[in-house]
């Protein structure tokens, strides 16, 4: 006999053992993001075939544009685990109900339901 935990009324679709897989999830993330992070910070150097100014300009963009990223997928990831700390996690930020399980398996930072996510994205 298998007993399923749930956690509070936000994100009862969640089981206890969905909830650690989703915080070591969140959590590697996290590492991997600042990793990346630091990476980035290094000074670009253009590659050896890259002898003009237009393709060292073209890569340094690249760089800003990935740590930009990086920073923006961080920024979500720790704000899921304030989530999770708060008792929080899993509940829309718009509709108040709970994001699905699958696509916070797949999303786990994700703050928004699937229906909620469709609509902020066709907003103008």
């Amino acid at each position: 006999m298998v007993i399923r935990h749930t956690i509070d009324h936000g994100s009862a679709h969640l089981s206890a053992e969905d909830l650690a897989a989703l915080r070591e999830n969140l959590h590697e993330q996290r590492l991997f993001r600042r990793e990346q992070l630091r990476r980035l910070a290094r000074p670009v150097t253009p590659h050896a075939g890259a002898r003009r100014p237009r393709q060292a300009a073209a890569q340094i963009e690249v760089q800003v544009k990935l740590a930009a990223s990086a920073r923006m997928v961080l920024t979500d990831v720790e704000a899921a685990l304030r989530r999770m700390a708060e008792g929080s996690y899993g509940t829309c930020h718009l509709c108040r109900r709970p994001v699905e399980r699958e696509r916070l398996m797949i999303v786990p930072q994700a703050r928004y339901c699937a229906r909620c996510q469709q609509v902020r994205e066709t907003a103008p």
